[in-house]
């Protein structure tokens, strides 16, 4: 059986600046990395394997140079790749994204039955956290969102037991297999490639899957197939805060500032 993982490269967004005349992201000079979120579904990915002994798969969508994600992939413990990569491709949304990757899932499935495709919560370039969600939807398998750990893997009934992390609480799921899991970063710590690994995954060819071998109508792909498009990106704009009196030496004092300061701002109900 298969687990497959969903990757993908995004900017580093510590070092993301916006062209304050286009509104714009600069890309250039900024290095990429794998999805943080992602890598903790590629090290949960590869413990289902180690304790199951499922065959793993890395699947990501992006440009020819997202194959360095894939070799992470390899270089960690993946037995297989595949980079779905097509200027048909680009400038997908989530739906037409979550559309790409459940048509290649698709494909493993006619080679090899599939038991969890484990996606990162969200990508820290678009914060939406609906990919692994349409995936689920389009091929029909349960969705398990927020997991903070896979306690057991039933392969004869083929069910999955898992604890989802909830504002502050926890929930005990089961679901039946195929099933698609989103994974939060306390699940896990990512292991570190072996240099013999590292190696391997340096040398070893990348499989691309462009829109050749997908066969997808390209009204359902890429920009044709994005109903949803970024219309301007913007830094936040915080307000500076301000320090009323001296907690440290009256605080009797400084606490008397805070609730005139939140009177005059009609913050609280006196």
């Amino acid at each position: 059986m298969l687990v497959i993982s969903c990757i993908k490269q995004v900017p580093d967004t510590t070092q993301v600046k916006i062209d304050p005349v286009t509104n714009t992201l600069i890309r250039e000079g900024v290095p990429f990395i794998m999805n943080p979120f992602d890598t903790h579904a590629l090290e949960e990915s590869l413990r289902l394997k180690d304790r199951y002994g499922f065959r793993m798969v890395a699947l990501s969508m992006g440009p020819p140079n997202a194959d360095a994600t894939l070799r992470k992939a390899l270089a960690v413990g993946a037995d297989d790749v595949a980079l779905l990569s097509d200027r048909a491709f680009g400038g997908a949304d989530t739906l037409s994204t979550s559309n790409v990757l459940s048509a290649a899932i698709a494909r493993l499935a006619e080679q090899d039955e599939v038991a969890l495709v484990i996606c990162g919560k969200q990508t820290i370039d678009g914060d939406t956290a609906q990919v692994g969600p349409g995936i689920a939807t389009r091929l029909g398998y349960a969705q398990l969102t927020l997991v903070d750990e896979v306690q057991h893997v039933d392969v004869q009934r083929k069910v999955v037991r898992v604890r989802r992390k909830l504002e502050g609480r926890h929930e005990i799921v089961e679901a039946p297999l195929p099933a698609v899991i989103t994974v939060v970063r306390e699940i896990n710590k990512p292991r570190y490639p072996t240099v013999p690994r590292r190696l391997s995954a340096q040398a070893a060819t990348i499989p691309i899957w462009d829109n050749t071998v997908m066969g997808m109508d390209v009204n359902t792909i890429g920009l044709k197939g994005s109903p949803t498009q970024v219309n301007k990106i913007f830094s936040p704009e915080r307000a500076k805060g301000e320090i009323l009196g001296d907690g440290a030496s009256d605080p009797e004092g400084a606490a008397d500032l805070l609730m005139r300061k939140l009177v005059e701002k009609d913050l609280l109900n006196v």
